[in-house]
């Protein structure tokens, strides 16, 4: 037998050796709270810091009479840090429990901010599982320019549009463009309605006279571009000559006059891929909600929302967000006029190759100011820099979307068409389902546009027309 004297001498070995394996492997480190927001120029509370998000599984209840939504949210992500607690992003709504890992986990809530402290500290690097268990009745939000985002109410149910803010009105998440996500959505309705979202449907059943309707998207999302839509909608499925799926929703009001447009949607893919490359995303289609039930349409990955019949020129601008927003996404919300502009120059290419008016045509009368009816509209284009609006309320404004397409045209101007489309659909494969800003951009540009005189004068176009104020002195 040892004498205490060894047996102490041991311990203290012991525990020696434990504080330098410690010390090494980084465990035992303390955790800090992960920050409330990613510090958006525009919206510095959106989004969360210390994590990212893998995947949500939203499995949700929604009854249009009561307006009652309940929820279950399963949020897989990686801490990027030592993490002693995390927010996400939500507006309204009640939270019931919480869980991270299977333990109960405390929360608290400030505006939109719900922050989660776990029952241990999360490891920098750690894969962990966060449960929110919620319900309530969703919010309608309205954005800084004055239009209605978030979980609107329909005439026979709801339609959820999140840019820029209102996806976090019906799941908690980290709800800023940087962060994207696979997603299951899982939406139980009253019999006889539909529920559609993103992606291809993989379930659809039906018991005590309420059926779920399952939803898959398997390629990374920004939570804005999550959709949800509950009401009597007719739907179809077909493919394209490639064999992708065409998905579309349509309320029976709009049926008739969105007949022949949405049957152009393949057309549309097709043309769109031999301009911007491989179509980004595993399905493709349109919900078509009634007239006055949305204000604008917006881009929801898979399947853009239109309020009302849209005419092929709004379809093409919303598929080409696919590529141009949606698998290519900002970093930041001041990045978005890579989104608005590319979209708004595929409606501008789409014209030219189908007997209207050419790009250039169209970059004249903007710039001599006669291209829209009003004075006020034509002078508005100038108001700031595509790449600098002023404020969050402007992010949407025409300096982003017609001035925005006037750099992608000035690009094209300079290097010639052959160049022009291997920078674009370089540009597309390079970010394809990642985030990128302004800058990554022009120096994508830059980097391709060919001989070292076109380099120069490629560079010389931001100056006068993406940061610079005011109209540029030579078209």
């Amino acid at each position: 037998m040892r004498s205490p004297a060894a047996r102490a001498a041991t311990v203290t070995c012991a525990l020696a050796l434990l504080a330098t394996v410690s010390a090494c492997s980084g465990a035992g480190v303390d955790g800090t709270p992960g920050a409330d927001g990613v510090r958006d120029p525009y919206f510095p509370k959106q989004g969360n810091g210390g994590y990212d998000v893998a995947h949500y599984g939203l499995t949700l209840g929604y009854d249009p009479d009561s307006r009652h939504l309940t929820g279950t949210a399963e949020i897989t992500a990686r801490a990027t840090k030592n993490l002693s607690s995390f927010n996400l992003d939500l507006k309204g709504l009640d939270v019931s429990a919480i869980t991270v890992e299977g333990k109960a986990a405390r929360f608290q809530r400030a505006g939109q901010e719900l922050r989660v402290r776990p029952a241990d500290d999360l490891d920098r690097g750690e894969t962990f599982r966060a449960t929110v268990r919620y319900s309530g009745t969703p919010e309608t939000i309205t954005d800084e320019d004055g239009s209605k985002e978030g979980w609107l109410r329909t005439a026979d149910g709801a339609v959820a549009l999140g840019e820029p803010n209102g996806s976090m009105s019906w799941f908690p998440g980290n709800h800023h463009p940087s962060d994207k996500a696979s997603y299951d959505i899982q939406v139980t309705v009253p019999k006889g309605l539909k529920a559609v979202s993103n992606g291809e449907l993989t379930r659809e059943s039906t018991k005590n006279g309420r059926t779920t309707f399952a939803w898959h998207s398997a390629e990374p999302m920004a939570g804005y571009l999550a959709t949800v839509a509950v009401g009597d909608y007719e739907m179809k499925t077909s493919t394209t000559k490639s064999g992708l799926p065409v998905i579309t929703a349509v309320a029976p009001d709009e049926a008739k006059a969105s007949k022949k447009v949405l049957a152009k949607i393949p057309d549309i893919v097709e043309w769109e891929e031999y301009n911007f490359g491989p179509y980004p995303f595993s399905s493709t289609g349109a919900i078509v909600l009634r007239e006055d039930e949305a204000e604008y349409a917006l881009e929801t990955q898979t399947r853009p929302t239109y309020p009302g019949a849209p005419e092929a020129e709004l379809v093409v601008h919303e598929m080409a967000h696919q590529w141009f927003g949606n698998s290519v996404t900002p970093k930041t919300w001041r990045d978005m006029w890579l989104n608005e502009g590319f979209a708004t120059y595929a409606e501008w290419l789409y014209e030219e190759d189908h007997g209207g008016d050419s790009a250039q045509e169209t970059f004249d009368a903007l710039y001599k100011g006669d291209y829209f009816e009003d004075d006020e509209d034509n002078e508005a284009v100038w108001a700031f820099p595509p790449a600098k609006p002023t404020s969050a309320e402007h992010i949407s404004d025409s300096p982003v979307y017609e001035r925005g397409g006037m750099v992608v045209h000035k690009i094209r101007q300079t290097v010639g068409d052959d160049t022009f489309y291997d920078i674009v659909q370089g540009w597309t494969k390079t970010y394809r389902h990642k985030n990128a800003d302004t800058e990554d951009f022009t120096k994508y540009v830059e980097e391709h546009a060919g001989s070292e005189g076109a380099r120069k004068k490629v560079a010389a176009i931001w100056g006068d027309w993406l940061y610079g104020e005011g109209k540029p002195d030579k078209p």
